[in-house]
């Protein structure tokens, strides 16, 4: 044989299949490719999780109806949830622009807290980024005394029941027209 191992197989010797006559790497010609290569992958976001400022209102807002359409707050409401429950407010931010956020409302006893809204865009879904989201934010609440964390979850959402449930949130009923006719809501609770 010459060539060495690389090459194709010029002939098979009829009668004997494993031996065979190998061309020269130079004398192989490769078939053009029936597709384009495929593109580099981007280079990997970096992702960090920041308390919210003033500027970032509007942001918040668009990111806000991107993530919740059907349940969008109305700008001034969001402005006075910052005004309100500023160190209860994390963005998810990958330097140009917001990618989700957690927002909790603590009572004026500091004992008990609301999650308000939690949620990633579409394209990190599933990369656990709102876990991420969620144990900083309980982080956040465990430090400064709060003893139990409450939210309301659509019962058909699977996704956020399983998230909330492996984070340590128990069911704690349900409630009909919680935010409305035919707006059911399942309760969980978590202590912290």
């Amino acid at each position: 044989m010459h060539g060495g191992r690389t090459g194709a197989v010029r002939n098979a010797t009829a009668g004997h299949p494993l031996k065979c006559h190998i061309a020269p790497r130079d004398a192989v010609r490769m078939p053009a490719l029936p597709w384009e290569p495929l593109p580099s992958p981007p280079p990997s976001r970096r992702l960090r999780i920041r308390p919210a400022s003033e500027a970032d209102l509007s942001a918040l807002h668009d990111l806000d109806a991107e993530l919740f359409p059907d349940f969008t707050y109305p700008y001034f409401v969001l402005r006075q949830f910052f005004d309100v429950y500023a160190e209860d407010l994390l963005l998810l931010d990958d330097g140009s622009s917001l990618c989700g956020y957690v927002l909790s409302a603590t009572t004026p006893d500091g004992r008990r807290s609301w999650v308000l809204g939690l949620g990633v865009t579409k394209d990190l879904r599933g990369q656990g980024q709102g876990r991420r989201l969620m144990r900083e934010a309980l982080h956040e609440l465990r430090n400064r005394d709060v003893r139990e964390v409450w939210l309301s979850v659509e019962p058909a959402n699977d996704a956020a029941i399983a998230l909330y449930g492996s984070l340590g949130f128990v069911h704690q009923g349900s409630r009909k027209d919680y935010f409305g006719p035919d707006e059911h809501r399942l309760l969980m609770m978590l202590r912290l």
